[in-house]
This record gives structure tokens, C-alpha cells and sequence, in this order.
């Protein structure tokens, strides 16, 4: 796992599937997805420097974001949340519905999947649910938004008095060009197009992505300029 600060406040940790992102106020941290299983521990020592891990806010329930979520709780006493409509399927009492692939994702997928543990991880007996338009307390009030298409319960969440905002899926970075794009794997396509459009309308000034580099720098005009290129409208 690779630690990279992005700002004061805000600190990248990528694996290798995926990203997870923490968030400090004062003492105490929030971490916006958790990575795969078997870095919790990796996870926490990177958190104890600044503070303790308050919060888990998971953007949606596959491995490479929801894996390592119990591990972290365990360890920090951390509170897990995620959408209502996920939440079933994050304390793993439902199985969650699987993308539908366009040809071309198939074997980037394939080549994802021999990169995560194998063997399952461990679920989050509590899970505390949230929906569209709460606001989480921290980062002067981080709004949940609803952004469905990848999963049925995606969320992206917004930090209006920071300009930031963490997609989750619902946008990603190429990794070729380093071009922001429509997240892949996706459930509904023409949803998440639609999510893609809410999204990009929102006044950013940094996105933070579930996989690719973020944009630190008037993140809303690429991100316009990304989802008009699918048609999406916000």
C-alpha cells in the first residue's frame, strides 16, 4: 500500500486494485472506502499518526472498496456507512448483482480479479445506512450523493467547503491516456451516464476517483467536459 498526501488534510492509499482516500479534522480521520481485504492493519498505522479513524464510508460494496472494511472497524472501532440499498449486501446478507460487461471490460476485469486476495473477506455485522442528501460530519459537512449505474447504491460524497469530491466508480482515469472517463464495470450504463452528468455539475475544485490519479485543479470543468462527452446533463 502506497500513502500519497494530496493535501493538508487529505492523503491517497492506493493498493493494488483500487484506491481508498483518508480525510483529517483534527484528531480524528475518516476514511472514504477501504480497500481490499488484508490491509486494515496497514490501514490503521497509517491513520494513527494523525488521529483516530472515526468512520468508514464505503461509495459501494465490491471487494476492492468494501474488503477491508471490518478489518479497519475491528481494529479502530470505526463506524462503517453505506447507502441503504447497499448496506444489505455490505453486511453480506444478500449477494450483490454482478456488472454486465461490455465485451472490451472482460478481460480488464479478469486481470483485476487475479490481483485481490483470494478466500472472501470478512463482513461488517453494522452497517449504518444513509441515503441521498445526508450530511456526514466532517469536511465541514460531507454530503451524500446518490449515484446509481455502477452498483444500485453507489454513492459519491461532496465536500462543498473544500471543493472536493470522492466518485467512487461512477468516474475513473484511463489508465493509458490519463483521461477522465465513465467508471467501467458497470451495472446500469445508462444510469451511471446519468450519475456521471450529477456529478460532474457539482462545484469541484478536486475529484478523487476509485481507480486513477486524482484532478487537483478545477476538477468541475474536466469532469463537464468528460460527462458531456456521453451525453450526460446534470
Amino acid at each position: 500500500m502506497d500513502v500519497v498526501e494530496l493535501l493538508p488534510r487529505l492523503s491517497l492509499l492506493r493498493f493494488p486494485v483500487g484506491q481508498a482516500y483518508l480525510w483529517r479534522d483534527g484528531d480524528e480521520m475518516t476514511l472514504i472506502d477501504a480497500g481490499p481485504a488484508g490491509y486494515g492493519a496497514r490501514i490503521a498505522e497509517a491513520a494513527r499518526a494523525a488521529g483516530r479513524v472515526r468512520r468508514v464510508v464505503l461509495t459501494h460494496f465490491h471487494e476492492d472498496h468494501a474488503g477491508g472494511a471490518q478489518e479497519v472497524a475491528a481494529l479502530t472501532g470505526a463506524e462503517v456507512v453505506a447507502h441503504t440499498v447497499e448496506a444489505p449486501v455490505v453486511r453480506g446478507e444478500v449477494p450483490g448483482p454482478p456488472p454486465v460487461f461490455e465485451d472490451w471490460e472482460r478481460p480488464l476485469h479478469e486481470n483485476a480479479v487475479r490481483l485481490l486476495p483470494r478466500g472472501g473477506f470478512a463482513r461488517p455485522a453494522q452497517v449504518t445506512e444513509v441515503v441521498d442528501g445526508d450530511v456526514l460530519d466532517f469536511g465541514g459537512g460531507a454530503r451524500v450523493v446518490h449515484a446509481p449505474g455502477h452498483t444500485d447504491g453507489s454513492v459519491a460524497l461532496h465536500l462543498a467547503a473544500h471543493g472536493v469530491l470522492f466518485t467512487g466508480d461512477a468516474v475513473a482515469v484511463s489508465p493509458v491516456d490519463g483521461g477522465v472517463l465513465l467508471g467501467v464495470f458497470n451495472l446500469d450504463r445508462d444510469r451511471a451516464v446519468a450519475s456521471f452528468g450529477r456529478l460532474a455539475d457539482l462545484d469541484t475544485e478536486v475529484a478523487c476517483f476509485g481507480h486513477g490519479d486524482p484532478v487537483t485543479a478545477r476538477a468541475g470543468d474536466v469532469l463537464r467536459a468528460s460527462a458531456w462527452s456521453y451525453g450526460a446533463t446534470g
